[in-house]
């Protein structure tokens, strides 16, 4: 199998995407209806996004996506306890081709951020991305190229930027307070005693549960090993950004 490279599977993605669902989002909204948000990637990060979507007025989480499919069916098993009717896909595809989803929520590996975000762009969706948005500037440009092109909302969550906390400190620096600043030093330390070896593991086929075709998505074709699915990716160049894009 010809191997290609990663550039090239997203300028086909993109071209191959824009022949699925270009027709922009034309319902009429009232002025009591909610937006109907769907989100993608939802073990991790993805468990917040859904928590904050159900409790904003005027939204409402009709979506939810996952490759994984027993986690898709704990996400979604709260929402049949309310008896709060929410659609699941394992394929992304299928999601953006549901014209009543009004915006996307992306949670995934950091890899697929950038062509969901421009599938979803092209699918007439509005779009919350998580960081990193994009795994260089190749794939940043083209995100911002289909937000303006399809007249999209693209969000990047950047918390550390937006928080009211971190906001207010930037602003201390800035007047002064600190005096002049020379050197500025950052770690990172979540496990609360530093990172680990994540050791060796065997490639192996994927357990049932997983699509790891749609996981892989723009990723070069490789076996599945237990060290990717579902946290480790972050160390793999080919999935995630280290601990930096992981902040």
């Amino acid at each position: 199998m010809k191997r290609i490279t990663r550039r090239q599977f997203m300028k086909r993605s993109i071209a191959a995407g824009a022949g699925l669902t270009l027709a922009p989002f034309s319902r009429v909204r009232g002025a009591n209806d909610d937006i109907r948000v769907a989100v993608v990637g939802i073990k991790g990060r993805g468990g917040s996004h859904i928590g904050a979507f159900d409790k904003m007025e005027g939204v409402r989480v009709a979506g939810l996506c996952d490759v994984d499919r027993k986690v898709l069916e704990s996400r979604a098993k709260p929402f049949k306890d309310r008896n709060k009717e929410v659609a699941t896909y394992v394929d992304i595809r299928k999601l953006l081709d549901n014209k009543n989803i009004d915006a996307i929520s992306i949670a995934t590996t950091n890899h697929w951020h950038s062509l969901a975000t421009i599938w979803a762009c092209q699918a007439g969706k509005d779009v919350y991305v998580e960081k990193p948005c994009s795994h260089n500037v190749f794939e940043g440009r083209k995100c911002v190229e289909a937000a303006r092109k399809y007249k999209r909302i693209v969000q990047h969550g950047t918390q550390n930027r937006s928080s009211s906390g971190w906001a207010k400190q930037v602003a201390a620096i800035a007047s002064g307070k600190y005096g002049k600043l020379l050197v500025s030093k950052a770690w990172a330390s979540k496990s609360g005693r530093g990172r680990w070896s994540i050791g060796f593991k065997p490639t192996k086929e994927p357990p049932e549960n997983l699509d790891f075709n749609i996981w892989l998505g723009p990723a070069p074709l490789q076996p599945y090993h237990e060290n990717i699915v579902h946290y480790n990716w972050h160390w793999f160049w080919d999935f995630g950004n280290g601990e930096i894009g992981n902040q």
